[in-house]
C-alpha cells in the first residue's frame, strides 16, 4: 500500500511535463506567424496571450507541487500511507490538473481560483496528517 502514493506524486509531475509541450507549440506557432517580438527571449509578456498563459501555469506547477512532493516522500517513509492519504493525494493531484487546464484554455480566473483553493485545503489536511503521523511514532 506504501508505494500506491507515487501513482499521485507522478500525476501532478507530468502536469508541467504536458503545459510544457503545449508551451513549446504555442510558442512555435507564435514563431511561425513572423510577429515574433525580439525581446520574446527576455521578457515572456512579449509573447501571445497563450504562450503567456502556459508560461505562467508553468511556473505555477513549482509551487504548492513541490510542498505535496516533500508530504508524499515523508508519509511513504514513516509507512503512514493510508486510504486517506490516498483520496487526499489523489483529490490534490486532480486540482492540478484542473487548475492548470483553466489556466492554458479560458484562464478563468474565479474557476482557477475554486480549483487551487481545493489544492490548498487539501495540501493543509495532508500537511496535518503528516504532522500528526511523525508525533505518534516519535
Amino acid at each position: 500500500m506504501q508505494a500506491q502514493i507515487f501513482w499521485p506524486v507522478l500525476a501532478v509531475a507530468i502536469v508541467p511535463m504536458v503545459v510544457l509541450l503545449l508551451n513549446a507549440k504555442r510558442k512555435d506557432a507564435d514563431r511561425k506567424t513572423g510577429d515574433l517580438d525580439p525581446n520574446a527571449a527576455i521578457d515572456n509578456r512579449a509573447w501571445s496571450l497563450p504562450v503567456v498563459l502556459t508560461s505562467n501555469s508553468l511556473e505555477n506547477q513549482f509551487q504548492l507541487p513541490i510542498i505535496f512532493y516533500v508530504l508524499s516522500f515523508v508519509i511513504f517513509s514513516i509507512e503512514a500511507v493510508s486510504s486517506f492519504v490516498m483520496v487526499l493525494a489523489c483529490v490534490f493531484a486532480l486540482s492540478r490538473w484542473v487548475h492548470a487546464y483553466v489556466h492554458v484554455t479560458s484562464n478563468n480566473i474565479p474557476k482557477r481560483m475554486i480549483f487551487f483553493g481545493v489544492g490548498v485545503i487539501t495540501l493543509l489536511i495532508l500537511f496535518g496528517v503528516t504532522f500528526v503521523s511523525l508525533l505518534s511514532i516519535s
